[in-house]
């Protein structure tokens, strides 16, 4: 950490993330594909007021409060860069919906560290900013895993596996479109339904968690080699898994029947899940205009597509 100006406003970003394989037995330190969602951006400013701190965000506004998440994420912040807790606006404002599993709270943690220590001229290295971030997460979602706090400032895919990251090797010609069912999720809840279910069918919980686990490190070399129907028959399959261990709802039900009744390579849910989003492959993206399309004609609140080029 080093000290190199003091700017009059602090400027922060991030985006959403999609996870693509591994969602819940991410928990359990198996592996997890997420996907960067360049296209649903979230920004931070902060600067300097008399008085006490505020916090602005779309759906609150007031000053600093440590029960709250991203209020956290502020405090903490400013403690790490030996700032006093008061005197500091902090705006977040972005374009991701919140409460749909693709990372809001995350990218939003991630946009106000930067803001708020680029603000008081501090270069944060990546594991201070990383641990900030879970520090929100922590008061957000109980024991979140690192995925979202990692994925959510990344710019290529990234495979975690408990607490490690890497950058895998990606190669695919056919696009993905990620779609908000509308149903509004909770990964703290989905998290500890699940975790209820492998504690009352331990063996069976076990076997599950282990089928997705060996569906992600397939769908890994499916990506490098572009395999698509391979990958999209993986996603199925995930999802047959996450729907027994109680991560399904009928919106996403809904909404994968007409993604597979329109030519979708696979379709599954995205995130904790019980609501939220789903994403589906595309063969090309042709196919992904035709897919998004009956997917808002379906009652999908919002389509995002992501395409190779996104992370050129």
């Amino acid at each position: 950490m080093t000290t190199e100006h003091t700017a009059a406003t602090g400027r922060g970003f991030a985006h959403a993330k999609a996870i693509l394989l591994g969602e819940h037995a991410v928990v359990y330190g198996s592996p997890a594909v997420a996907l960067p969602i360049p296209s649903l951006r979230v920004e931070a400013t902060a600067r300097r007021i008399d008085g006490a701190s505020v916090l602005d965000t779309e759906i609150s506004l007031g000053p600093l409060d440590a029960s709250d998440p991203l209020g956290t994420t502020v405090l903490e912040t400013l403690a790490h860069v030996g700032a006093a807790p008061a005197g500091v606006e902090v705006v977040v404002r972005g374009t991701l919906p919140i409460g749909r599993g693709l990372g809001s709270s995350a990218a939003a943690a991630n946009a106000i560290v930067d803001a708020v220590a680029d603000l008081h001229g501090v270069a944060l290295d990546d594991a201070d900013r990383f641990e900030l971030v879970q520090r929100g997460e922590r008061v957000a979602h109980g024991t979140p895993s690192g995925l979202d706090a990692r994925a959510t400032s990344a710019s290529t895919p990234i495979l975690f596996t408990a607490g490690r990251v890497e950058h895998p090797p990606i190669r695919f010609g056919g696009s993905f479109v990620v779609a908000d069912t509308g149903a509004r999720g909770s990964t703290r809840k989905a998290v500890a339904d699940v975790r209820a279910f492998v504690e009352l069918h331990p063996e069976r919980g076990r076997a599950l968690l282990a089928e997705l686990e060996r569906g992600t490190v397939a769908g890994v070399a499916d990506l490098a080699a572009d395999r698509r129907d391979d990958l999209g028959t993986r996603m199925d399959a995930a999802q047959v898994v996450l729907d027994e261990l109680g991560a399904g709802h009928p919106a996403i039900t809904a909404l994968i029947a007409v993604a597979a009744g329109n030519g979708a390579l696979g379709a599954k849910l995205t995130g904790g899940g019980q609501g939220g989003c789903i994403i589906t492959l595309a063969a090309d993206p042709a196919s992904a205009r035709r897919i998004s399309q009956a997917l808002l004609e379906a009652g999908a609140l919002g389509t995002w597509t992501i395409d190779a080029e996104d992370y050129a």
